[in-house]
């Protein structure tokens, strides 16, 4: 891999303007129906398809505005209990409630400055903040 550099000259390995492509989760084999109940229907991510190449492995992915969101299958599944992604929603009062509606259990936590947040577990107890600008 080749970059440039600040000074213009190139570089291996340095990225100018580093960002997330997709972020991936781990759910245990076989768990891609209870993941699709979840992201799909109650964050409301869209699922897309996998490249054919990619189709063996198992696991799903989503995505919806800028969140690309990779499961992949770990057959050591051990839930992510604190690494977590942050996701931004419009009406946090409102996925809450579609949240509860749905049967998980939502978490407050210590204020953050300028954000409205809170944390659910994902059905395979990976851990999610949901996060809204505040007005």
């Amino acid at each position: 891999m080749t970059c440039t550099r600040n000074d213009g000259r190139r570089a291996r390995g340095h990225v100018d303007r580093p960002a997330i492509e997709h972020v991936q989760l781990a759910i245990p084999e076989g768990g891609e129906d209870l993941a699709r109940g979840f992201y799909g229907g109650l964050l409301g991510l869209t699922e897309v398809a996998k490249p054919a190449n990619l189709l063996g492995r198992g696991g799903c992915w989503f995505e919806r505005g800028s969140i690309r969101l990779h499961l992949g299958i770990d057959r050591d599944f051990v839930p992510a209990r604190k690494a977590h992604p942050a996701f931004l929603v419009d009406d946090l009062e409102r996925m809450i409630l579609r949240l509860e509606a749905g049967g998980v259990t939502i978490a407050e936590d210590e204020p953050l400055a300028g954000y409205r947040r809170c944390y659910v577990n994902d059905p395979f107890g990976n851990r999610i903040e949901l996060m809204q600008r505040a007005q």
